[in-house]
């Protein structure tokens, strides 16, 4: 990268920088952690010498911090499959149940920003359709930021919700459901062919607050793909051609996910491998009554704190989805 002639090939370039970028993401943080880790053992011998109870205390909440960056660093390290450090799109749909289900998929919506915004990624509303009375019936997030995919792909299966209904007067508990979605979004050099007679695209008006574009003409793009049936969608932008844009690079983001997950599942037949992941299936149950309980069913982890949850405290869970499943 310090050769002069270093950008005289702007696409190699940044296939080297790229490369770059990665190698730091683990070099960085560990010279880091180990930096530290000298800096405190040095210091507790100094405290033990001046018998400084204070000091000690100090130390004792900067070595719990060390053990916390730690973690996170080992979970990364779990990160090893080829897609798990690329960004991400995260879709949520409402399940039957009407309103409902649409407020639960506003929940779902607002747990995964708040997670998102911990991870310091970049957050971008690719579609949204609102409820008929309340909540919202679909949105799909594009999230921006190393490893995106590697920790939400844990999330993408049913999520059901136990609750007191706020919309009923008799106070009933109902059950809700909601689907999330995760695919990883590919790199334009990645390339993955989409004939013009497997595609139907639909247009629409797009729904929001309004403004210049928005309602007045059909600039909402929907497109499926027919041979698998993938559905896409995309209102975020001004113009009909840049939502098709994006459409496109969604729907070929998720066939390039699903070439590398079966090659990899007619790899797990031959050599055998970890758990089997059902995906589509209920991955998590939200209980708020008559007791509070998140419980993942997959690797059975599970936690009384609802609320810290729904924060977007989802570490984890992704923690034990990954020793899992990787």
């Amino acid at each position: 990268m310090e050769e002069t002639n270093f950008w005289d090939d702007p696409n190699h370039a940044q296939k080297i920088v790229k490369q770059s970028n990665v190698l730091k993401a683990w070099t960085v943080p560990y010279f880091d952690l180990k930096k530290r880790y000298s800096y405190l053992s040095e210091f507790f011998i100094e405290a033990d010498k001046e018998k400084d109870d204070s000091l000690k205390q100090d130390l004792y909440k900067e070595l719990d911090l060390l053990e916390k960056d730690l973690e996170d660093l080992e979970v990364k390290k779990m990160l090893a499959h080829e897609l798990d450090s690329k960004s991400c799109y995260l879709s949520i749909n409402a399940g039957a149940g009407g309103t409902e289900s649409c407020d639960w998929v506003l929940i779902l919506s607002r747990m995964y920003e708040r997670y998102a915004t911990k991870k310091k990624w970049k957050v971008s509303v690719i579609d949204k359709v609102d409820g008929d009375v309340a909540g919202i019936k679909s949105i799909t997030y594009q999230f921006e930021g190393d490893f995106a995919y590697g920790y939400t792909k844990s999330e993408k299966g049913v999520h059901r919700l136990v609750r007191i209904s706020p919309f009923d007067a008799n106070k009933k508990r109902h059950t809700s459901f909601a689907s999330v979605d995760v695919s990883p979004i590919i790199d334009d050099n990645i390339e993955i062919e989409v004939g013009p007679d497997d595609i139907r695209v639909d247009t629409f008006r797009a729904s929001g607050a309004g403004g210049q574009h928005i309602n007045t003409t059909d600039s909402a793009v929907r497109m499926v793909h027919i041979p698998t049936n993938i559905i896409v969608s995309c209102q975020s932008e001004r113009s009909q051609i840049q939502n098709r844009l994006t459409c496109m690079k969604m729907l070929k983001s998720k066939l390039y996910e699903q070439k590398v997950l079966e090659r990899e599942a007619k790899l797990k037949e031959i050599s055998g491998g970890k758990k089997e992941i059902a995906w589509g299936s209920q991955i998590r149950s939200y209980v708020f009554q008559p007791y509070k309980l998140v419980k993942d069913t997959r690797t059975k982890y599970e936690t009384s704190n609802v609320d810290s949850v729904l924060n977007g405290e989802l570490d984890e869970f992704v923690k034990a989805y990954l020793k899992d499943f990787g």
